[in-house]
């Protein structure tokens, strides 16, 4: 770090796309910054808990009632457990407002949540980038298939998914490393959907982004399914295990974690950013740090936070919002219930080893000239397995009798869970709280947003091909739980607040994910997105980073930034 604070770049964020924007600029020569408002956490030491049995938890790998009271949303759905509760955000420190509920589930340390996600890798096709345009639904977006496609190469690489080319032409076959297999079960429904659905459903194998061979500083998967704990062979795609590695080989890079970014500092004369400002979150002193070009990746709702909060004497709700987009159009996947049943026929078989992976049925619904009474559709997840259930013979027996019943496996079993697309409305945003501040005396942000009758008739959908497919694939005993209360969050995958788009009248973000209103801030992480499709949308923000770095990089040689 120089006597002035100065860097080529800054990356606010260590995330997946934080990361990522790291190993692209550093490995490109410049000096970086990379800023994270949490603690560190470092790669295998701080995995403290990865290698404990169930029984070395205090309370088994649940949650307490203390838990549930300290963590309020984050008891809405399963995160909550001891297991990594300190990986998730002091929602007494960082709280947010709900106008309507939103269940945000937050990791505040290096790395984010790219240590606690569910790495499912999915390209999108041109049908995901044209929808926009072809329904009048938000604003087109300003790339197609074509122009990613080199990056999702290249992030695929480097990453490491394992999974098999299927040739479905609405969900593209990518760089995979040799896929997980499925269990016999999953085989068996796969090849029924496929013959019942004359080819146009497929049961599939998850592509995931835990390598099935060694990369560099990283071995194969070992089937332990305990990713959400940090892997100590750095078996799956996190900041810690590979992206970080990287930028730090290059001897480019800065980590300062502990760093709240509470302004991009602007220039209005030069219409750049000039650097941002940081309050440390420890002891709550404020420093300024200067660089050419900043990228954006604090996650979906703290980027637009960020945004929000910079340039206000230039433009009140901040800088990006001239088109009036800034912190609408919030999108997340709408997901709820299981629909599940038994598979007889394969009491012979069983399973080795824990496959961190499960199967997917690409979506089906509004193609091959169907048409529904709502637009776009979903996918399901899930899997086919061979579990312990309810064994009678456990209630009456005792001493070695007991031990022996506890060893016989349980029925087959197969579950799916739909992940519906939320369309991109204009009407669910996010604001900034001016009323209600967190620990360190920071406006928080109040979130407006809910699913709509376009997801509500989906969802119909969702739960009834579920119970249809699994019956007709002959499943016994099939029953579907309710969905529950249909709240946006649960799907953790939050997108939109500061769309790209082909005009910055409509889009706070160019074809670049450069600020219109400041084209040396490039925002890559989901706040970008222009719509939300119903896959995973990790990959495609990896991929979409990469290029910008690789844009904001020619950029600079040509003194255009």
């Amino acid at each position: 770090m120089s006597d002035n604070n100065t860097y080529d770049a800054i990356v606010i964020g260590s995330g997946i796309s934080g990361g990522w924007a790291a190993k692209e600029l550093t490995e490109k020569g410049l000096k970086v910054i990379m800023l994270e408002r949490g603690r560190n956490i470092e790669h295998v030491k701080d995995y403290v808990n990865a290698t404990k049995g169930t029984w070395e938890f205090a309370h088994r790998g649940t949650k307490t009632r203390q838990m549930m009271k300290d963590h309020p949303v984050l008891n809405r759905d399963y995160p909550l457990n001891e297991t990594n509760l300190d990986w998730w955000v002091n929602e007494k420190e960082s709280p947010y407002t709900e106008v309507k509920r939103f269940d945000w589930f937050r990791g505040y340390h290096v790395g984010g949540r790219s240590l606690m996600w569910g790495r499912q890798s999915w390209r999108w096709a041109d049908q995901d980038f044209e929808a926009n345009a072809k329904e009048g639904i938000g604003v087109d977006w300003p790339v197609r298939y074509k122009e990613i496609a080199p990056w999702y190469d290249h992030v695929e690489k480097f990453a490491g998914i394992s999974g098999n080319r299927d040739g479905i032409p609405h969900l593209p076959d990518g760089q995979f490393m040799p896929p997980m297999e499925m269990t016999v079960v999953e085989k068996d429904v796969a090849a029924r959907i496929k013959e019942i659905y004359k080819g146009q459903r497929h049961m599939i194998i998850g592509r995931t982004a835990n390598i099935t061979e060694p990369l560099p500083g990283r071995t194969n998967c070992q089937y332990r399914d305990k990713c959400w704990l940090g892997c100590p062979f750095g078996a799956y795609f996190s900041t810690q295990s590979s992206t970080l590695p990287a930028a730090m080989r290059t001897g480019n890079l800065t980590l300062r974690p502990w760093s709240i970014v509470t302004r991009i500092l602007y220039d209005k004369d030069k219409r750049r950013a000039t650097g941002v400002e940081v309050l440390d979150a420890e002891t709550n002193k404020t420093y300024e740090y200067k660089a050419k070009i900043v990228f954006l990746n604090a996650s979906t709702l703290n980027s637009a936070w960020v945004l929000m909060n910079s340039a206000t004497d230039v433009w009140p709700d901040g800088l990006g919002s001239s088109s009036g987009q800034l912190g609408h159009n919030l999108m997340d996947h709408h997901i709820g219930g299981t629909t599940m049943g038994v598979v007889e026929g394969y009491e012979d078989k069983y399973t080795f080893g824990r496959r961190a992976n499960g199967i997917y049925i690409p979506r089906y619904r509004n193609m091959f000239g169907e048409r529904r009474d709502y637009l776009r559709g979903f996918g399901y997840q899930g899997a086919g397995m061979r579990g312990r259930g309810a064994q009678p013979a456990e209630m009456l027996a005792i001493g070695l009798d007991l031990k022996e019943a506890l060893t016989e496996p349980g029925p087959w079993t197969m579950f799916v869970g739909g992940f519906g697309e939320t369309l991109p409305y204009h009407e669910n945003r996010v604001t900034l709280d001016k009323a209600k501040k967190d620990k360190w005396g920071l406006n928080v942000l109040a979130v407006d947003a809910e699913i709509k009758d376009n997801e509500k008739k989906m969802r119909i959908d969702m739960a009834d091909d579920a119970k249809e497919m699994l019956e007709r694939s002959g499943l016994k005993h099939v029953i579907s739980v309710p969905f529950g209360e249909p709240v946006l969050g649960r799907g953790i995958h939050e997108m939109g607040t500061a769309r790209m788009g082909p005009d910055a009248s409509t889009s706070v973000l160019n074809k670049w994910n450069q600020v219109w209103d400041a084209p040396n801030v490039f925002v890559t992480d989901g706040s970008f997105m222009a719509s939300a499709n119903c896959v995973n949308p990790s990959l495609t923000y990896m991929a979409f980073t990469a290029r910008a770095a690789n844009h904001a990089v020619s950029e600079l040689k040509k003194q255009n930034l």
